[in-house]
Parts: C-alpha cells; structure tokens; sequence
C-alpha cells in the first residue's frame, strides 16, 4: 500500500456523477482508524508510567510512526503486536537517555510534546522536522521549560531545530505560557507533569485558548493513567505521581469522519460511522451538530453514526474556535452550500500545517468560488464552481481531503500530493473509493 501511494502525487477526485448515475445515493459502511490525538497522547503516558501498558487499534500513520520512533530513540520499549484487526502496541517504560537525534516531521504533537519529555533524559536530544516544522510555533512550550530551569539550545530564536540538554530529571513548578496559538503548549506540559518531582501549574497568560476539547482530552487520559489534575481559571495544576500502566482501546479518530460525512451530504445516501463513541472528548464529536446544522440528518446507536444527506446544504454561521481542525472539511462543504457561511474564531489556523484560511481561500476562489478571507474567519458565498485543474495540497492534510470534498461536486479536480493525508490516514483515497462503491 506504501509503495501504491508513493506514486499518487497528483490524484483525480472522484466525481460523484462520473461513478454511476448520480440518482443513486450513498449507501456505505466504515470504520475510521484510531484517534491520532489519543494514540500519541497515549504514547506519551505510557513510556513515562511504572509499569507496562497496551494500547489496541491505535492509528498507523506518519504522526504516530513519528511519535514512537522519537519515544524508542528516548530508550522505550515499544513492540508492535500483530492482531485480526491490524496491531496492538504494547509499551514497557525504560529509564529515558540521550543521545538522541529525533525528526518531527510536520507533526504539531511530536514537536511539541516530545520536547518536554527529553527533559526527563540525560543527555543532548537533537529535534528538527520538515521544513514548515521551523515556521510553526513552539516557543511557549520553549519558554515553559526554561522556566523550569531546563537547558535548551536554540539560537535564541524559540523554533526549531532545538537541542534539549538533558539532566535526566525535572524538579517541576511554576510556569506562565502564552497559549493563544495552541491547545498543545498546554497539554504538553501537563502530560511532563507527573514525572516531575515537585509537579507541574500551569497557568495561561495569552488573551484566548483555542482548541480546549484537547486539553480535556490530555486531562482525561492523565487521570485514566492516575494522575491527579487540579482545574481553575486558565491554570492546570498537575501534583507528581507514579503513572500506572494501561491497556485501553483508542477511539476512532472523529476528526477523520468529516470528508465521508460530508460525502453523504454532498451526493445524497447514507454513510454509517462504525464504532462513534457514545461520550468523548473528541472535538471531532460536534461534528453531530454542525453538519446537522447545515442539512444532514444524524442518528446515533450502538452500530454508530449514521449520517443521511438529500445533496442539498445549508450555509452556517459558527464560531469554530474549539474546533478548528474541522475548518477545511466545513469549508469545503460551505463552498458547495445555497446560503453563505461565516466561519469565525479561527484565526490560529494560520499557525498550522499551513496558513489553512488563505490556503481555503486560494484553493477555492480558484475553482470559481468566493471567499473572503478575514483576519480571523472566512465568508463563503454560494457560487457555480468549475474546474479541470489543481487543487493545491500544502502539504497539509486536511487541505487534501477539503479538494476531495468538493471533487465530489465539480469535476475535473486534481488534489496535489494526496500521500500527505498519510500523516493522519494510512490509504484515504481507498477509503474513499471504497465509500462511493457502497
């Protein structure tokens, strides 16, 4: 499968009418692979606790690849299990040591939350990444381990590449963040918590926090290890402990349900979404309301979620701050809508694995549409698309899936550099195709 995709660099969108007669709805069943925000959260705790943990069906993509082999260069035992269903890891915690050269790649997880954990190690640990890994942010997580008293090379630029000087213990404490561009800053510092010797409070300093269902996320999976967390206003307080080793099965990552939703929406039918939790803290999990929002009918029961579309879509006007990795999905559906969209309170979406509101807006006042692009939100105005060229990619996920959306809808487009939904999906053009064969 690596090898097949390795060469679809430039990749046809499927056009709905182009498959079969375009009277014949969706009829379609998937399974989503696993959450990546849970699997390398999961990853984290695991190799910090006291004791072994397995961790079943956890997601197979460049992030997660990135995020163990950065925690086996630290000196954690990580085995791949073989299972029916794919594999298992199972994680047996080691005594952390450099040195260590670790690549990021593009993954806002790995760069942010493996840093803090180095600091546990003795010795240099080297971090860099893919080439837009130098432009994103990370200097609060930076500045919070200075603040700690942790020894960081980096050229007093507060990016990477950086250098961790290792001590092979932090004593913990106190530290103020600016965490307005990313949830992450905070939920990296809360999962080095526990290990500490004195733990660890968080306090955020900056004028919003973006994206807080992953900090109750990182919350949630600390306590299910054992960790205790204290919550007030803007500040985190996480007291030392002995984490305790887990086997726990990763939820479908939610997120990656939004283009199949959407697919149903767009082209009429029924996609059913094997497995949705009942409760979660995945932001993901709105998706029930938005996409309900703008048309689609949603059920939920023990087989999953069932989402059943008419090829009609309402535009919304929504504020996506908590929310705002599903911007592209929603955007694109937005694009194809018979009333205009407000897409607000996603302004740290600039921030990401490309500025995501210039990107939308490029890729599709270039098919034809219109979008104007605010400081901090889009507005999308119904318009008559059409295309025979490419939709460019960034090498940004969500950018990929958002062309192939829309692909369903207006015929003739090209998504650039398909491989790069590997970072969170390991084959999605056969997952899509497979969807639209029913």
């Amino acid at each position: 499968m690596a090898g097949r995709l390795a060469h679809m660099t430039n990749w046809s969108a499927p056009f709905r009418s182009g498959l079969r007669p375009a009277s014949v709805p969706i009829n379609a069943e998937l399974s989503i692979p696993g959450s990546k925000s849970a699997t390398n959260r999961a990853l984290i705790l695991a190799a910090i606790a006291s004791s072994k943990s397995i961790i079943r069906k956890p997601l197979a993509s460049r992030d997660t690849d990135l995020m163990v082999d950065g925690l086996r260069k630290l000196g954690c035992k990580i085995e791949k299990i073989n299972t029916k269903d794919g594999f298992d890891y199972e994680i047996t915690p080691q005594p952390l040591m450099g040195p260590a050269q670790i690549d990021v790649g593009n993954a806002g997880t790995v760069m942010r939350f493996l840093p803090p954990i180095a600091a546990l190690a003795k010795g240099l640990i080297h971090f860099d990444g893919d080439e837009r890994s130098h432009e994103r942010p990370v200097a609060p997580v930076i500045d919070g381990l200075e603040q700690l008293g942790i020894s960081i090379e980096h050229g007093n630029k507060y990016r990477l590449p950086l250098t961790i000087n290792g001590s092979g213990k932090v004593k913990g404490g106190t530290v103020k963040i600016d965490a307005s561009a990313s949830s992450q800053f905070v939920s990296a510092l809360l999962l080095l918590a526990p290990a500490t010797e004195d733990g660890i409070t968080i306090q955020n300093i900056g004028p919003s926090l973006p994206s807080l269902p992953h900090i109750e996320m990182t919350i949630q999976m600390l306590q299910l290890f054992g960790a205790k967390v204290e919550i007030s206003e803007n500040t985190w307080k996480v007291s030392p402990c002995k984490l305790i080793g887990q086997d726990l099965i990763i939820e479908p990552d939610l997120s990656n349900a939004a283009p199949f939703m959407a697919a149903a929406m767009i082209c009429g039918g029924t996609v059913l979404i094997k497995d949705w939790p009942e409760k979660t803290a995945q932001p993901g999990d709105q998706l029930r309301s938005i996409f309900s929002s703008m048309g689609a009918k949603i059920t939920h029961d023990k087989a999953g979620l069932k989402v059943s579309g008419s090829g009609s879509v309402k535009g919304i006007d929504i504020d996506l701050s908590n929310v705002g990795e599903l911007t592209p999905s929603i955007a694109a559906v937005a694009s194809l809508a018979n009333t205009a969209s407000t897409l607000r309170g996603i302004g740290h979406l600039r921030l990401h694995e490309t500025d995501r509101l210039a990107a939308l807006a490029s890729e599709i006042n270039n098919l034809g549409g219109s979008v104007t692009e605010g400081p901090g939100e889009l507005l999308i105005k119904p318009t008559q698309m059409k295309s025979s060229q490419i939709f460019k990619s960034y090498e940004d996920h969500r950018m990929a899936t958002a062309g192939a959306i829309i692909g369903l809808a207006i015929e003739g487009i090209t998504v650039e550099n398909i491989e790069t939904t590997r970072k969170t999906l390991s084959d999605f053009p056969g997952m899509w195709q497979a969807m639209l064969d029913g």
